[in-house]
């Protein structure tokens, strides 16, 4: 019997595949950055032939390390970037423009005009979501509108839209399944959460033809099987999740009340709430965490636009450090009593701001500043801004929680320093999982459970394994006046002046 899974974890800077064993334990991977596309300020783009291209060639080097076949693979998992949008032929498969990013501001003014007109409050009790350009909704028409004939031929149904996973089961198909998973949908601005369907007032504000979209499916279950050549036999592809959700996942973050931070280039923080969906009343996202059976979970979501992104503008942007591992290294040699602030707000500020037009601003700089100073702000920023979310989260579950179970993951998780600093500005422990790519073994876990390989997500929870638990070390006079000059300067980045 096949007793191995594949999994696609294509991220927002790159592409990784790894090859799971039926003890849930990783035994080949391969990995494989792609190019950012800036057209112009605040625009961000992928070609959608280099994330097949990277999927595809990830995907086949996992496997020849492993030495497997596609008959030794129960199954095949993807994990995606969320809200990146693409459009294709139908056709012909061909992308109709280059994908538009999570992290692109271009539609900034269409939602503004949006709210004006006052569709914000029945959008967010819809979708749980913001009406914000993070999203896809607006992406989708903007492209519908700017490339030439392109509504014309999706209202003739001509045309495809999709998040990244549908893209890419689309092509690993070859066109036979147009599908995503209830994670992925719930973030377009277009499903009505509650009852998991795509929304026909939500596709009438937008602009946007039905006849563009995917079928809605759980997040574990049928997908289809690849076609045979691409991996010299049919994979069947079981599960579907967007990162941050699968993240969830594979820190099994089953009960209610549980959190994981996931901090790549952007920063995201999932609290499961349950089966019920909740309103925010703090200026955060509430979003389906999985579903199965047709049964669905919920999370409360705060997003950090900019995380790991900070350490490689730091990296590439100032040419200050050589590699993100050496930031840790000048943070712990900075000066303490230089307090300098970064507000990361390069394509400004997600939950619980929400201002497009926000800049990064530095503060707190002297003539002895060096970037010692600099790399300290960079990480701290991670941490005052998961403070921010996990206050807001607290208030909005509305329920004590004794022992809180706060669990990381992603590139920046690797720092020690980092994660104390979060111990400390948090005031609670943090818990480093021995695997530390758990959007992968999430996403991993759904096809496993799928295919009948894994056990139920209790049994699972079980097997979770830490590799490290910050404690807070810092005492609370500090922790208080080092917040309060975060929320000085980010007084400052979302002023109209800074704007």
């Amino acid at each position: 019997m096949p007793a191995h899974i594949l999994v696609i974890d294509q991220g927002t800077t790159s592409t990784r595949a790894i090859v799971f064993d039926a003890a849930m334990r990783p035994v080949a991977s391969a990995q494989e950055e792609f190019p950012q596309i800036f057209p112009h300020p605040g625009w961000v783009e992928h070609n959608p032939e280099t994330l097949w291209a990277t999927t595809l060639g990830t995907a086949r080097q996992a496997l020849a390390e492993a030495g497997l076949r596609a008959g030794d693979i129960a199954g095949l998992g993807i994990a995606n970037q969320r809200e990146t949008a693409l459009i294709w032929e139908r056709a012909t498969g061909r992308p109709i423009a280059n994908a538009i990013v999570w992290q692109d501001r271009r539609t900034a003014a269409l939602c503004e005009r949006l709210e004006t007109e006052g569709h914000g409050p029945m959008i967010a009790e819809r979708t749980g979501l913001r009406l914000d350009s993070y999203f896809s909704a607006t992406k989708i028409a903007w492209m519908l509108d700017q490339v030439p004939g392109a509504r014309a031929e999706a209202e003739a149904g001509r045309l495809a839209f999709g998040t990244v996973d549908s893209f890419l089961l689309w092509r690993l198909t070859e066109g036979r399944v147009h599908a995503t998973d209830a994670t992925n949908a719930a973030r377009t601005l277009l499903c009505d959460i509650r009852t998991g369907t795509w929304d026909d007032e939500l596709l009438a504000i937008f602009n946007i033809p039905r006849a563009l979209l995917p079928e809605i499916r759980d997040s574990a279950g049928d997908f289809g099987a690849t076609q045979p050549d691409f991996f010299g036999g049919p994979i069947a592809i079981r599960g579907i999740a967007g990162d941050q959700q699968a993240a969830l996942i594979g820190q099994a973050c089953f009960a209610p009340g549980t959190v994981k931070a996931t901090y790549g280039t952007g920063g995201f923080v999932l609290l499961n709430i349950g089966e019920t969906p909740k309103p925010s009343r703090h200026r955060l996202l509430t979003t389906i965490a999985w579903q199965r059976g047709g049964q669905r979970r919920y999370a409360l979501e705060g997003s950090i636009f900019s995380a790991g992104a900070s350490v490689q503008w730091l990296r590439d942007g100032l040419g200050l450090v050589e590699n993100s591992a050496e930031t840790g290294r000048l943070a712990e040699a900075s000066d303490p009593a230089q307090p300098v602030y970064l507000v990361p707000a390069f394509t400004g500020l997600g939950a619980p701001y929400w201002t497009s037009h926000a800049r990064a601003l530095l503060c707190g700089i002297t003539r002895g500043t060096t970037k010692k100073e600099l790399a300290r702000a960079v990480l701290e920023s991670v941490g005052y801004q998961t403070r921010d979310l996990l206050q807001a989260m607290l208030a909005d579950y509305g329920e004590p929680i004794d022992d809180l179970v706060f669990r990381v993951d992603g590139g920046m998780s690797a720092s020690n320093w980092t994660m104390q600093f979060l111990a400390d500005m948090l005031g609670e422990p943090v818990e480093r999982p021995a695997f530390r790519e758990t959007t992968a073994m999430g996403a991993g876990y759904l096809a496993g459970l799928d295919a009948g390989l894994y056990p139920e997500p209790e049994e699972f929870a079980r097997l979770w394994s830490r590799d490290r638990l910050f404690a807070p070390q810092m005492d609370e006079m500090t922790r208080a006046a080092k917040y309060a000059g975060w929320q000085h300067a980010v007084k400052l980045a979302t002023t109209p002046e800074a704007e």
